[in-house]
């Protein structure tokens, strides 16, 4: 498959800058839901909500629980006090406070360069190195604990909904509304957007129903993001990420492959997460430790037989990962139908759930 067969005209009108289009109510689960028959190509259009009357007692949905935390940070440079954004990618060093982070503008940060954050600068950092053209290694100086010194950090931050898909100002309900409710390991600096759609109370009705929840971990990275800029894309490389596979998360899955029950993967990091855990015998198994595997057509998956994903951007790993599951042919079809029936895109768009 080549890059450019992942283009489409997309209006920057149809990117959803809310749940639901509301900027006041968080109404995630009120979004619209395309349904894509992925063995003949029959599309259906329903309510996120549907979803729970779509599958049965003792099927199984697998969740991501990645926590994001708010990892958009600004601060000024000494002497110049030019305003930087500081994008907190993950923690090095606890002890020494390191971090690796990505600065814009990154043309005026240089090694040895602090930067000061908060009102009062109550925080200071220091660059000691660079990762990339825009990524450096940072040294927060600071002397009370650990546990204080982050309460501190991430109190100057926001959401990091990535700018690329939000073209607007960030506002304080955005860590709410970028956070999925059953969210419990903190690591991710994006949030597993399929999962944005499921509130508190449909939780409950799929557990009232009978449908089993489990759950893995995949800290989200921005590679996802990421301009995918070659066209041959055998030659693409994604950014590694962190996860994790636990024994009950194996149970619950294999238990569901072998009773010949649905798996439905919730987001294409669900998808990548058990891809990466799953044995030739097709049972997942348990895993602690770093991916990038990168799924484009074709390719054959072996846990899952549904998914449920956003409608992407062009040319997006997202994008070609669902393609894979759905068949290029009808999820190509199926992002054509979503334009011409007003469904909205991106992170706080409409979902697509891909069956058999």
């Amino acid at each position: 498959m080549k890059l450019s067969q992942f283009k489409f005209e997309l209006p920057q009108d149809r990117i959803a800058l809310y749940p639901c289009g509301d900027a006041e109510t968080d109404r995630r689960d009120e979004c619209r839901m395309m349904v894509l028959h992925r063995q003949t190509g029959e599309i259906e259009h329903r309510n996120f909500k549907d979803i729970i009357d779509m599958f049965d007692e003792h099927d199984t949905f697998v969740f991501n629980d990645t926590k994001v935390f708010p990892a958009r940070l600004y601060g000024d440079k000494e002497k110049t006090k030019a305003r930087i954004e500081v994008f907190l990618l993950r923690e090095l060093n606890e002890e020494f406070r390191l971090w690796d982070v990505l600065v814009d503008p990154a043309r005026k940060i240089r090694i040895g360069n602090k930067l000061y954050f908060g009102e009062d600068d109550s925080i200071v950092a220091e660059v000691i190195d660079n990762t990339t053209s825009r990524g450096r290694t940072l040294r927060f100086l600071y002397d009370g604990d650990h546990e204080e010194f982050k309460q501190m950090l991430y109190a100057l931050g926001e959401a990091p909904i990535p700018k690329e898909v939000l073209h607007r100002e960030s506002e304080p309900e955005d860590l709410e509304r970028f956070q999925c409710v059953f969210a419990k390991n903190e690591g991710a600096v994006t949030a597993p957007t399929a999962g944005l759609h499921f509130s508190r109370q449909v939780m409950k009705r799929l557990e009232i129903k009978g449908i089993n929840l489990a759950y893995l971990t995949m800290h989200c990275s921005l590679g996802a993001f990421r301009n995918t800029d070659v066209e041959d894309l055998t030659k693409h490389r994604m950014d590694s990420e962190q996860m994790i596979v636990n024994a009950e998360c194996c149970r619950i899955v294999n238990r569901a492959k072998d009773e010949g029950r649905q798996v439905v993967a919730i987001g294409t990091t669900v998808q990548r997460a058990l891809e990466t855990a799953v044995g030739p015998d097709a049972r997942i198994k348990e895993f602690d430790g770093w991916t990038n595997k990168f799924i484009f057509p074709p390719y054959d998956f072996s846990v899952a037989t549904a998914m449920l994903t956003n409608f992407q951007l062009p040319y997006s790993t997202l994008l070609m990962l669902g393609a894979a599951f759905g068949g290029y042919d009808h999820v190509m079809n199926a992002y054509k139908v979503a334009l011409e029936e007003g469904y909205s895109f991106g992170t706080f768009g409409d979902c697509l759930l891909i069956v058999d």
